[in-house]
């Protein structure tokens, strides 16, 4: 069940919801950790069905686990099953409880439904992209357009241009790094005609495709200071306040951040390298 959830991308999705949740403070807007907590599971949840509904409806030649028996694959497959019946009703009771705390608008109600329809498409006939070459575009999009999105919305309650100018990056180095994934999988997606984004490009095409995403993110992260915004300098305060600096944007440090932003500490630039560099040097854990 552990292999089956999925770990790592768990791990993603969380970073990317604390990316998200972190730029409003940034902002100067004012931060809910009722909002935080609740949209984190919320995220967790529909992250982990998105891959056991995938497992659930996973063709019937292919093993769940390693040395099973037809009995226990069809018991597998019926918990989880059940499983994820029940993360996708807790999530309902987490959007109404963001609801009734006044924590939802429009927009980020919007994103919630998204994510919801992003993970019956990826995984439930007759949709199932991950079976039409589409499942890597789509868990790209859910964990990092999608996810971080919400927990944006969730503080700031309004989009702003700071967040699309991270996320459809964030976005491409994401479908980059699930490409890579393919490399390592590749022998046994052939032996199960699995429809992959690797094995509808081809090798041949897929690495300088794999090229030209990392050379599309980083264009983008390049071109930021043409919009008004130092790139180093405002990963390094986005995020999280609770770990990389307080809250209180009225303290005489804030001020002072605000009024130099070149001059950061190491532990300022040791966040905003990890937000700038977050899938791309997962790269290599592949």
């Amino acid at each position: 069940m552990l292999k089956l959830s999925r770990p790592l991308h768990l791990l993603l999705a969380a970073l990317t919801y604390l990316l998200g949740s972190s730029i409003p403070a940034y902002l100067g807007k004012s931060f809910s950790a009722l909002a935080f907590w609740l949209g984190l599971a919320g995220i967790l949840f529909a992250q982990l069905s998105m891959f056991l509904l995938a497992d659930v409806f996973r063709p019937h030649n292919e093993p769940l686990v390693e040395n099973e028996t037809p009995k226990q694959k069809e018991t597998l497959r019926n918990n989880l099953l059940y499983v994820s019946y029940g993360l996708l009703t807790v999530n309902a009771v987490l959007a109404f409880l963001l609801y009734i705390n006044n924590s939802l608008v429009l927009e980020s109600s919007l994103f919630l439904l998204s994510s919801l329809v992003t993970v019956i498409l990826y995984a439930v006939h007759p949709f199932r992209l991950i079976d039409r070459g589409f499942g890597e575009l789509a868990l790209a999009a859910h964990i990092a357009y999608i996810i971080p999105s919400i927990g944006f919305l969730l503080q700031a309650k309004e989009n702003h241009r700071l967040l699309i100018i991270l996320v459809i990056p964030l976005t491409a180095l994401a479908l980059a790094y699930f490409l890579i994934l393919n490399f390592t999988s590749f022998t046994t997606d052939q032996k199960y005609q699995r429809a992959t984004l690797l094995r509808s490009l081809t090798w041949e095409r897929a690495v300088p495709f794999h090229h030209s995403l990392i050379i599309f993110a980083y264009g983008i992260f390049a071109a930021v200071p043409l919009l008004g915004y130092s790139l180093f300098a405002d990963l390094a305060r986005i995020s999280h306040p609770a770990v990389c600096h307080p809250a209180d944007h009225s303290s005489p440090s804030y001020l002072n951040r605000r009024q130099t932003k070149l001059d950061f500490s190491h532990h300022d630039r040791a966040c905003g390298f990890w937000t700038h560099n977050l899938f791309h040097h997962f790269d290599f854990l592949a």
